[in-house]
């Protein structure tokens, strides 16, 4: 069954979460997986394991707390964000498979971009150096997933200087346009990831 890709453009991040929500409450057997591609307004976000200690000044930037995994994140414009809405039980899918494919699919946009992504063992994302650049989280409900994953590509990354990102002290943030002086576009970007998200998604274990 293939899966419906939806770009959403720039979208708030509450909305779009309730509408997450709905579609994996509301989704049957046959209901097709969905990707959603979008950014965000500059938010913080907090998982179910966040601790508000690690937002050290939101500012003017509003905070919500959510229902991924994981700890506290910055979501702004220049950012891309991928929601996997996945039947990972169909699939026939663990979520520490799905992770790591996830995973993969960013590596493989970094290489594009002559960009050495690597995982940390025991910490979700991609890191270049000792800097992260993408990140991720999931939840899983009834079986599928919601939530996902983001690549910072060309943003401000002041705001991460608020936050200890994922719950790590003094952890460095970076970002494609640093790393590459002449990236593609952010459309494009988000194209080659979908695809490598799509292909790795629907290849066997």
């Amino acid at each position: 069954m293939p899966i419906v890709i939806r770009p959403l453009g720039l979208r708030d991040y509450e909305p779009v979460w309730s509408e997450m929500k709905s579609f994996t409450d509301q989704r049957r057997a046959d209901t097709p997986d969905e990707i959603w591609i979008l950014q965000h307004p500059p938010v913080f976000t907090l998982g179910l394991n966040g601790k508000s200690e690690h937002i050290l000044d939101a500012g003017d930037i509003p905070v919500v707390n959510c229902d991924r995994g994981g700890q506290v994140t910055y979501h702004g414009p220049g950012q891309i964000i991928v929601y996997l809405l996945l039947d990972i039980r169909r699939r026939e899918l663990g979520v520490k498979a799905l992770v790591t494919k996830i995973e993969q699919a960013i590596i493989d946009l970094l290489l594009t971009q002559g960009i050495d992504g690597q995982r940390r063992e025991g910490a979700p994302g991609i890191y270049v150096g000792n800097a992260k650049i993408a990140a991720l989280g999931l939840r899983i409900r009834k079986g599928c997933s919601y939530h996902g994953l983001s690549v910072n590509v060309d943003m401000d990354l002041t705001p991460f200087s608020r936050i200890n990102p994922c719950g790590y002290e003094g952890l460095a943030s970076t970002q494609i346009i640093d790393l590459n002086d002449c990236p593609p576009s952010l459309d494009d970007l988000s194209t080659v990831l979908v695809k490598a998200l799509t292909k790795t998604v629907q290849a066997p274990l």
